[in-house]
């Protein structure tokens, strides 16, 4: 028992001691991504422009049918992020614009800078949690929670999120249902739709 302990200890000490001999891991993206992260970037080659990311520059057009645009910076996107537990998002609706309900592997939060939302979540009781949403307000989704935001302004509105995980993978409720390969007949058995109703969402995505 004693040498059991011992040896926990020190692979404790081990992993500690490896988690701080870096100061960061900039992920190689040519490289295949592992089930933790990104392989580290060569530090010889990694400079200022890194640590930066401009996707969230300009206008973002939110043409599609949810009239949104979401732009993630997860260590996919930005590289820096690889290793750190962290990622942001940029939400953009339009006038009746919504993101639909869905989840991640993370926690979020959330923070208007510009418009009026509802946002929320759906806990494992079936319980809703929602509340409308000002400039400056912030919420928070636990993680795995489904959730939502729902532009309920005159104007286009525009959020940031940010979420407790470099990959927080993101999972539309609606799309995973319709827009995928899930055969017709099993989603009307599974969401008691009809057929005609599935249809039309099928062909809504482009999936019919």
């Amino acid at each position: 028992m004693n040498k059991l302990v011992v040896f926990f200890t020190f692979s404790l000490l081990a992993l500690l001691s490896q988690a701080i001999e870096l100061d960061f891991c900039v992920g190689d993206l040519s490289l295949p991504r592992g089930p933790q992260a990104y392989t580290c970037k060569n530090p010889t080659t990694i400079t200022t422009d890194d640590f930066v990311y401009t996707g969230f520059r300009g206008e973002k057009a939110t043409t599609n049918i949810f009239r949104n645009n979401v732009t993630l910076a997860s260590a996919n996107a930005y590289p820096a992020l690889n290793g750190l537990g962290i990622s942001m998002g940029r939400l953009e609706f339009g006038v009746g614009g919504v993101i639909p309900l869905h989840s991640h592997r993370t926690s979020e939060v959330i923070i208007v800078i510009r418009g009026t939302i509802i946002a929320g979540f759906i806990d494992t009781n079936n319980r809703a949690y929602y509340k409308r949403l000002e400039v400056g307000d912030v919420m928070i989704f636990p993680q795995a929670m489904l959730h939502f935001q729902v532009n309920v302004g005159r104007t286009s509105a525009t959020a940031f999120v940010s979420l407790n995980g470099a990959n927080p993978g993101f999972q539309l409720t609606t799309p995973s249902l319709f827009a995928g390969n899930l055969p017709a007949q099993i989603a009307e058995q599974i969401t008691l739709l009809s057929h005609n109703e599935v249809m039309r969402l099928k062909r809504a995505f482009g999936t019919a």
